[in-house]
C-alpha cells in the first residue's frame, strides 16, 4: 500500500495546484491530512499569542477520498513527517484550550516535529515549549486550508526561517537542520534538469536536512520553574545565619540608621549584579554552569576558566562553612544541656561530618529530592521569621531585665545612632554583614536544570533580592525598636526612686542597667541570641538557624559540582576531563559531588574557618565583579550579537557594580582580596598560555575588532612621514608552508615593525579555485598563527600569476596598513620553464614599480620551494620538534620542479601533477599521522643530497645567526630601503650579534673621500656598521670565462635577427617578446658586464657572509627583454650565500632630521 501511495505522490517540494486545494476544502470541511472538522472560525482571535507550524503530509493531485485514506495510513504508521518532506502548516493555537491531546490521526502532534514560537518567535522558550503540546488547532487560510510555509507554491529548494537551522550541533533540544547552501542554490547544474525541476531527481529538501520529527527523551528529566528553581534557592542562600545571630549585634553597633545603610549598600551591589546576570542570561540560550557559563561565554575562556575554578572551589568550601555554622549551633544546645560528646571542637567535627554525609545523600538522590528538601527548609525559615515578628508584639515582664520592652519610641531614638565599641567601624561592620547578602547566583548556578533559564533567572533573582532585603531591613528596625543595647538580666535592677543622672531609654522604662557596663551579658551588643529571646517560641528560631545553614550548604553542594562539570566539559583544564561525565537522565555530576564532599569534609575537619571565610567571600565577589564587567564589556564592544531580552540594565551602572565589588573585596579583607587577584591572574595567564581551542564569540573578540577598526580609521587620517616608514611586505609565497625560508627571513625584519601579507594566487578552473580559497583562508591563517608568524594570508583567484599579483598589489591591505614592498623568491628554474612564465614573473616587477612599490628578490642557492618534500620533512624533524604533527603538508609534484634531480617520495602520498602552479595544497593533518610514528614499518625512502640541503636551507633563518656579517652592497640610492632592511634585521634577537659591512662603488683615486662621506651619512642615520669598503674596480671588464658562460646561458633565448629575414625576425619577436635581440645585447653590453663583474666581486668579498643585501638592477620596461633581465639576475646572484636584491621606490625611507 505504501508503494502505491508513493506512486501517486509527486516529489516533495512540488507546488500544490489550486484545483486540488479547492477539492480538499470542499470535502466535508476536512483538511487534507484527515484532521478534525473545522467548526471554528478560520483566523486568529485576539486572545491568541501563539502559533504552531505543523508538518503536513503532501497529497496534491490525488483524489480526495484516496488522500484521506492515505493520510490515515500515514498517521497510523507514524510516518506523517517522513511523507511531508518538510512541508508545514501554520496553526494558531487556542491558549485557553487545555493540554488534552487531540485525537488527530494525521496531525502528528507529538511526532510531527511541531515548532512553537512565542511572541512572534522572538524568544525561544524552554525545551518543552519547542514541541507542540497538543492543543486544539484553528487553521489559518491563505489560498487553501493548508498554508505551505516552506515553498510558497513554487518549485524551490529555498528554506523558510526556522529555529532548527540556528541550533548548535550539540543542542539537546532537537536536531540541527542544515539549510541549503548558497552553492546549492546558485551554482550551475552539472546535469540536465528533470521534468520535476530538480537536477538528478533531487528533491526540494535542503542537503543534509534531517527528518523534522524529533521528540527529545524528556521522561525523567527534572526541570524547575522560576519559583522552585531560582526564587526559593536564592532566598534560602541569602538568608543565612546572619539573620538570626549577627543582625541584632550589627544594629547595636551601627544603630538602626547605619544598619539600614549597610543593608542598602550590600543590596546595591547585589542588585546591580542581579541586573547584569539577568542581561547576560537573556542574551541567548543558557546551559548549565551558572556564573562560569555566563562569564566564559561573554568574556571568553580566559576569564571564564579562572572564575569557574575558583567559584566552584568557593562553593565547595562554602558547604563546609555553612555546615560548621550548623554544627556550632547544635554544640551550643548540647552544651546548655550538658550533653557534650567529647569536647566542643571535636563535637563540631563529628556533627559536621555526619551532616555533610546526609546532605550528599540528598544531592545524589537527584535534583527532585534536593528541591523538595529546599522547600521544607524554606517553610521552616519563614515560620522562624514569623515567630520573631509575633514575639516583638508580646513583651513579657520576664524578658524586660534582658532588655526587651516591646516597641518603644525611646528605644528607637536611642538605638538610631551608632555606638561602635571594641574598635569596630562602619566598614568592619559592613564586612561582617556583606556575606549575608551573597548567594544571589544560587539559581543561576543550576541554569542547566531550569525549564526556561532566560525567564527564570531575572525574575527569581531580582525578586529574591527584593524580598530578602525587605526582611533584613524590617528585622533590623524592629529589633532596634524593641531591645536596648545593654541589659543585666537581673530582675532586681528596677528603679524605685527616680535617678537624675540616668538618661538611657531603659531608665525611662524604670530599669537601670548601668551597673554592668561596659560589659553586660544581655542586650543587642552582648547577646547573639537576642532573636531567640524576643521570639514567641524560642526553639523555632533554633530550627530557623538550622534551616538557614543547611539550605545554604545544600545549595552550595549542588552548585559546585554543576559549575565544575560545565568547566570540565569545555576542556579548559585537560587534567579535569574525568569530572565532565554525567550520570542518569539529569546528567548528574556524581564525580563532582564526591569531590565537593571531600573538599567540604576536609575543611570541616580543619574547623578553622575564620581564615577561610574572607577568602570565600572574595571569591564570590570576584565572580560578581566579572559578571558586571561582562555586561559593560559586551555593551562597549557594540557586537550585533549582544541583544539581551532583559532591557533594564545600563553599561555604566554595570561598570560601577564591578568597581564596587572590587572595593568591597578590600573592605572585607585586604590580604584576601590581593590573594584573590593573584589567583585569578595566575589562572588567567595559564589559560591564555594554553590557548584552549574554543570560540564562543566573546565580547573580547568583538572589542578587539572594534579597537582595530577604530585605530585603522584613525590611522588613515594621518599622512605618512618618513620617520614612521615601515617596510610593509606583500610576499608571493603561494601556500605559506611551501616556502618557509622566504617567510622566516621577511618575518625577521617585519615582526612587530610592519605589515606582512602572504599572497597566494590560485590559478586553474574557477569553480574549483573558489572552493579552495575559502578552505585555504582559514587553514593557512591558522598555520601562520600556530607557527607564530605575525602575518596575514591573502589568497586570490586569477588567470595567471601576473593578474593575481596585480590584484593583490592593488587591493591587499586596509587604509594605511597597505603593502609598499613586493617580495618574491628568485625563479631558480627559469631556464627549464616555459618562457611565458618567465615573462609573467618579470612583469610582476614592472607592475610593482608602476604602483610605486619597492621590490625585494630573495635567492638561496639551494632553492626555496620545499612543497614536494614536506612529507619527508616531517620524518626528519619529528624528533627535534614536538609540534611537527601540526605542520600543514603541501604535496606538489610539479613537472617543473625546482631541481632537476629525481625526488624519492613517501609512499603514503599519492602522486599529483600540476601544470601551471605550485601552490596546490592539502590539509595534511590526517596524512601526517602515520609518518610521525617512529616505529612505522613502511619507512619512506631517504632524501637525496640535493633535497636534504634544500630542507636544511629552508630552516636556516629560524636559528640564531651568531657573530657573522650582513654585507650591504648599496650601489645605487633607492631611498634607503637597501640599508633599512639590514638595520631592522640586526634589531632582532636572532640577528643581534651580526655586524653590518657596507660596500659602495667609487673611483680609485677618491676611495678615502668616498668612505668618509658614507661614514658621515651612516652616523647621521644612526646606523652602526663595522666596516665600509669602497670598490674602485667595479667597471673593470669581467673574466673571459665568465663572459663566455653568460653568453652560453643566453644562447637559447636569443633572436639572432641578423641571421634571419626581417619579416621572420619581426614575427618571431612579436610571438616571443622575451627573446634577446642582437641590438639589445649590444646596447646593454656595459650593464651586462657590470652584473658579471659584481658577481666576481661578491664571490671575492662576501662569500662568507650570512646574508647579502644588494641593490637590484632595474630594467627599462619595453627595452630590456625578460630573458636578458633574468640572465642579469642569474649572473649577479649565482653561487652566493642567501642574497636579497632590493630596490626601493626611490622615496626616502631614512632621515637624519628629528
Amino acid at each position: 500500500m505504501e508503494g502505491k501511495q508513493q506512486q501517486h505522490q509527486p516529489p516533495a517540494g512540488r507546488a500544490v495546484m489550486g484545483a486540488a486545494s479547492d477539492e480538499r476544502r470542499s470535502e466535508d470541511g476536512k483538511d487534507g491530512a484527515g484532521c478534525e472538522t473545522l467548526g471554528r472560525p478560520l483566523g486568529p482571535t485576539p486572545s491568541q499569542s501563539r502559533f504552531q507550524v505543523d508538518l503536513v503530509a503532501e497529497g496534491a493531485g490525488r483524489p480526495a477520498e484516496e488522500l484521506r485514506k492515505a493520510s490515515r495510513e500515514d498517521g497510523a504508521a507514524g510516518k506523517g513527517s517522513e511523507e511531508a518532506k518538510g512541508r508545514f502548516r501554520v496553526n494558531f493555537v487556542d491558549p485557553s484550550a487545555g493540554d488534552e491531546s487531540p485525537g488527530e490521526p494525521g496531525g502528528g502532534s507529538s511526532e510531527g516535529g511541531n515548532v512553537s514560537f512565542q511572541n512572534g518567535g522572538d524568544t525561544v522558550m524552554s525545551e518543552g515549549s519547542l514541541h507542540s503540546g497538543g492543543h486544539h488547532h484553528y487553521y489559518y487560510d491563505t489560498h487553501t486550508n493548508t498554508y505551505y510555509l516552506r515553498t510558497f507554491g513554487h518549485n524551490t529548494m529555498d528554506a523558510v526561517p526556522r529555529i532548527d537551522y540556528y541550533r548548535h550541533t550539540a543542542a539537546d533540544l532537537g536536531e540541527k537542520l542544515i539549510r541549503p547552501s548558497l552553492a546549492e542554490l546558485h551554482d550551475e547544474l552539472d546535469k540536465e534538469p528533470f521534468e520535476d525541476g530538480y537536477a538528478n531527481g533531487d528533491e526540494g529538501t535542503p542537503a543534509g536536512e534531517a527528518t523534522a520529527s524529533y521528540t527529545p527523551d524528556s521522561k525523567g528529566v527534572v526541570k524547575f520553574g522560576w519559583i522552585k528553581g531560582v526564587l526559593v534557592r536564592c532566598m534560602l542562600n541569602i538568608w543565612g545565619v546572619m539573620l538570626f545571630i549577627r543582625l541584632s549585634w550589627i544594629v547595636g553597633q551601627a544603630g538602626i540608621g547605619l544598619s539600614v545603610v549597610v543593608i542598602g549598600m550590600a543590596t546595591v551591589v547585589t542588585t546591580i549584579t542581579g541586573l547584569s546576570t539577568s542581561a547576560i542570561a537573556t542574551n541567548g540560550f543558557v546551559r548549565g554552569g551558572g556564573a562560569y557559563y555566563l562569564i566564559s561565554r561573554s568574556l571568553g575562556p580566559e576569564f571564564g576558566g579562572a572564575i569557574g575554578l575558583i567559584f566552584a572551589f568557593a562553593n565547595a568550601v562554602a558547604v563546609a562553612m555553612y555546615v560548621v555554622g550548623f554544627a556550632e549551633t547544635v554544640v551550643e544546645l548540647l552544651k546548655e544541656n550538658g550533653a557534650l560528646m567529647i569536647d566542643e571542637m571535636n563535637d563540631i567535627r563529628i556533627i559536621g561530618a555526619i551532616t555533610v554525609v546526609i546532605l550528599l545523600g540528598i544531592s545524589v538522590a537527584g535534583m527532585e529530592w534536593e528541591s523538595k528538601a529546599q522547600i521544607v527548609l524554606l517553610v521552616i525559615l519563614i515560620l522562624a521569621i514569623g515567630d520573631f515578628v509575633i514575639g516583638t508584639f508580646i513583651p513579657l515582664d520576664s524578658k524586660k531585665p534582658k532588655g526587651f520592652f516591646g516597641y518603644k519610641a525611646e528605644i528607637f531614638m536611642e538605638n538610631f545612632g551608632p555606638d561602635f565599641r571594641h574598635e569596630e567601624t562602619f566598614f568592619s561592620v559592613f564586612a561582617i554583614f556583606f556575606p549575608a547578602a551573597t548567594g544571589i547566583l544560587a539559581g543561576a548556578n543550576i541554569s542547566g536544570d531550569l525549564a526556561d533559564p532566560q525567564s527564570a533567572i531575572p525574575k527569581g533573582t531580582l525578586l529574591a533580592i527584593l524580598i530578602t532585603t525587605l526582611v533584613y531591613v524590617g528585622i533590623a528596625v524592629s529589633v532596634g525598636s524593641c531591645v536596648v543595647r545593654d541589659a543585666t538580666g537581673n530582675v532586681n535592677d528596677t528603679i524605685v526612686t527616680e535617678l537624675t543622672n540616668c538618661t538611657a531609654a531603659a531608665c525611662k522604662l524604670n530599669y537601670d542597667f548601668s551597673s554592668c557596663q561596659p560589659v553586660c551579658q544581655y542586650g543587642l551588643m552582648n547577646n547573639f541570641q537576642v532573636m531567640s529571646m524576643v521570639s514567641g517560641f524560642a526553639p523555632l528560631i533554633s530550627a530557623g538557624i538550622f534551616s538557614a545553614t543547611l539550605s545554604s550548604a545544600l545549595a552550595s553542594l549542588v552548585s559546585a559540582p554543576k559549575i565544575f562539570q560545565a568547566l570540565c566539559k569545555d576542556n579548559i583544564y585537560p587534567g579535569f576531563q574525568m569530572f565532565a561525565r554525567g550520570y542518569g537522565k539529569n546528567n548528574e555530576p556524581l564525580r563532582g559531588y564526591l569531590l565537593t564532599f571531600l573538599i567540604a569534609l576536609g575543611f570541616i575537619l580543619i574547623a578553622e574557618l575564620n581564615v577561610i571565610a574572607p577568602i570565600i567571600s572574595n571569591f564570590f565577589l570576584a565572580s560578581y565583579a566579572l559578571i558586571n564587567f561582562s555586561v559593560f564589556h559586551a555593551s562597549l564592544a557594540k557586537s550585533p550579537g549582544w541583544r539581551p531580552a532583559f532591557k533594564y540594565y545600563n553599561m555604566w551602572i554595570s561598570l560601577l557594580g564591578a568597581i564596587l565589588c572590587c572595593i568591597v573585596m578590600f573592605v572585607i579583607n585586604w590580604w584576601a582580596a590581593l590573594l584573590t587577584y593573584v589567583i585569578v591572574l595566575g589562572l588567567y595567564i595559564y589559560v591564555t598560555y594554553k590557548k584552549p581551542d574554543v570560540n564562543w564569540g566573546s565580547s573580547t573578540q568583538a572589542l578587539t575588532y572594534l579597537n582595530a577598526l577604530q585605530h585603522s580609521i584613525r590611522l588613515s587620517g594621518v599622512e605618512d612621514h618618513v620617520k614612521n616608514f615601515r617596510p610593509q611586505c606583500l610576499i608571493m609565497t603561494g601556500a605559506p608552508s611551501a616556502r618557509p625560508a622566504l617567510l622566516h627571513l621577511v618575518h625577521a625584519f617585519t615582526k612587530n615593525v610592519g605589515l606582512m601579507i602572504c599572497g597566494h594566487v590560485h590559478m586553474g578552473p574557477r569553480r574549483q579555485a573558489m572552493k579552495e580559497l575559502s578552505t585555504d583562508l582559514a587553514k593557512y591563517q591558522r598555520w601562520l598563527i600556530k607557527n607564530k608568524m605575525k602575518a596575514f594570508y591573502a589568497p586570490v583567484h586569477a588567470e595567471d600569476l601576473r593578474d593575481g599579483g596585480q590584484y593583490l598589489m592593488q587591493a591587499a591591505g586596509l587604509g594605511r596598513m597597505r603593502p609598499n614592498t613586493l617580495v618574491v623568491g628568485f625563479k631558480k628554474n627559469w631556464r627549464q620553464s616555459d618562457m611565458r612564465d618567465v615573462e609573467t614573473y618579470i612583469n610582476l616587477f614592472h607592475d610593482a614599480f608602476d604602483i610605486q612599490y619597492g621590490v625585494v628578490v630573495i635567492r638561496l642557492k639551494e632553492g626555496l620551494d620545499i612543497s614536494h618534500l614536506q612529507g619527508q620533512e616531517l620524518l626528519s624533524s619529528q624528533e627535534k620538534s614536538p609540534c611537527t604533527k601540526d605542520v600543514i603538508v603541501k604535496v606538489d609534484y610539479s613537472k617543473k620542479a625546482e631541481t632537476d634531480t629525481s625526488v624519492a617520495f613517501a609512499p603514503s602520498f599519492s602522486e599529483r601533477t600540476t601544470t601551471s602552479r605550485k601552490e596546490e595544497d592539502e590539509d595534511g593533518k590526517t596524512p601526517t599521522q602515520p609518518l610521525l610514528k617512529k616505529d612505522s614499518k613502511s619507512q619512506p625512502s631517504p632524501l637525496n643530497l640535493t633535497d636534504q640541503r634544500l630542507l636544511d636551507a629552508s630552516t636556516q633563518f629560524q636559528k640564531k645567526q651568531g657573530k657573522s656579517n650582513i654585507d650591504v652592497w648599496w650601489l645605487f640610492d633607492d631611498g634607503g630601503l637597501t640599508l633599512l632592511i639590514p638595520y631592522l634585521l640586526t634589531t632582532k634577537k636572532k640577528w643581534k650579534d651580526c655586524r653590518i659591512r657596507v660596500f659602495i662603488g667609487g673611483k680609485i683615486n677618491r676611495i678615502d673621500h668616498d668612505r668618509r662621506a658614507m661614514a658621515t651619512l651612516l652616523s647621521k642615520f644612526r646606523i652602526d656598521f663595522s666596516d665600509i669598503m669602497v670598490l674602485g674596480d667595479i667597471n673593470t671588464k669581467p673574466k673571459k670565462e665568465n663572459i663566455a658562460a653568460f653568453e652560453e646561458m643566453i644562447e637559447p633565448f636569443r633572436l639572432h635577427e641578423d641571421d634571419k629575414e626581417q619579416e621572420v625576425a619581426d614575427k618571431m619577436k612579436e610571438d616571443e617578446p622575451w627573446r634577446i635581440t642582437d641590438n639589445e645585447l649590444e646596447l646593454y653590453k656595459t650593464k651586462t658586464y657590470r652584473q658579471i663583474r659584481l658577481n666576481e666581486l661578491l664571490q671575492e668579498h662576501s662569500s662568507t657572509a650570512n646574508i647579502i643585501v644588494m641593490s637590484l638592477p632595474v630594467a627599462r620596461k619595453g627595452a630590456v627583454s625578460s630573458a636578458l633581465y633574468m640572465a642579469w639576475l642569474e649572473a649577479l646572484s649565482k653561487d652566493l650565500p642567501p642574497i636579497l636584491l632590493v630596490r626601493g621606490n626611490h622615496q626616502s625611507v631614512l632621515t637624519f632630521y628629528s
